[in-house]
């Protein structure tokens, strides 16, 4: 391909307060922070900085308050490159906010909050049509919108991409039949699948319920996805390396396997794309401010997995 691609990116906008502690609290107390950032986050705006900054064209279809938490977040993401020229402002609703606190082997606590009114289901899509954008991911945090952009995306034979996540089991019931490709945390396969039966039970289990290409990623396990041409789930080993940060991991996978799907790379070398990037990103504190460049990405691969 001759251009950057081009996507669209749907669901959460936050403004993320990050506290580095030593351990995350296991009891009521006061706890003083070895670090600390505040940044405009959230799982679909974290993805859509990560693609950017992998070379592609983003923009970013979000909602958030008429309130200066939505200005500062809309202010945050437009300082990487994305258009934001989507973000739906609400007269009257809040903006979304998350506190983290991020311990020495990084791990982590995550509390957002989210007021329905600035979520409430949008009445249509924010462009007639999404043929400019040659991949389409969205997230769980925004239903009535994922369900929209999602559905539209396929309609048209573009890449549909569900980032499916901690949810609710009829919101990621409502969206998992409208994706082309569903990449699913390890809690959201589980809670799709109605209990715990491991990452590779859990993506056959899922593989065989769609038509849609389905993975399941693991973190430092790696990933697995089901290879439909023989009928059996695959494996993608991870980088191994030492994690200082894993907040916003999966969303730069999820912005990294947009960019490479969009790319027409090969499924293989799309998740080591999305798992180098992860990685990466995981060395570095600040959530999403890790998300590597392209540069450092292909090195990463180039050095996992060797030609």
């Amino acid at each position: 391909m001759n251009r950057p691609v081009k996507l669209l990116s749907v669901g959460a906008l936050t403004l993320d307060t990050i506290l580095r502690v030593d351990t995350l609290p296991a009891r009521q107390g006061k706890f003083i922070a070895a670090d600390g950032v505040q940044i405009a986050s959230g799982m679909a705006s974290s993805a859509a900085c990560a693609a950017r900054r992998l070379g592609a064209h983003v923009s970013l279809w979000a909602s958030a308050g008429d309130d200066l938490v939505g200005d500062q977040l809309v202010a945050g993401i437009e300082a990487e490159g994305v258009d934001c020229s989507f973000v739906r402002r609400v007269t009257g609703a809040r903006s979304a906010l998350s506190a983290i606190l991020v311990d020495t082997h990084g791990e982590r606590i995550i509390v957002p909050f989210y007021d329905k009114l600035a979520q409430a289901d949008p009445e249509a899509l924010p462009i007639q049509d999404l043929a400019a954008f040659d991949t389409v991911l969205a997230d769980v945090r925004w239903p009535g919108a994922a369900a929209l952009a999602l559905a539209a995306a396929r309609e048209i034979g573009r890449p549909a991409i569900l980032d499916a996540d901690t949810a609710p089991r009829d919101v990621l019931e409502r969206l998992f039949p409208l994706a082309s490709h569903i990449v699913a945390s390890e809690p959201a396969a589980f809670i799709l699948c109605g209990g715990e039966r491991g990452p590779q039970k859990a993506c056959e289990a899922l593989g065989r319920r769609t038509d849609a290409f389905v993975a399941v990623t693991g973190g430092a396990a790696g990933s697995w996805w089901f290879d439909r041409s023989v009928g059996f789930v695959r494996h993608v080993a991870a980088p191994r390396i030492k994690a200082v940060d894993t907040l916003a991991a999966g969303d730069v996978f999820h912005g990294a396997f947009a960019v490479g799907l969009a790319e027409a790379m090969p499924i293989e070398p799309t998740l080591r794309f999305a798992s180098a990037a992860a990685a990466l990103k995981c060395q570095r504190f600040g959530g999403r401010l890790g998300a590597p460049d392209r540069a450092e990405t292909l090195a990463m691969m180039a050095a996992h997995w060797p030609a």
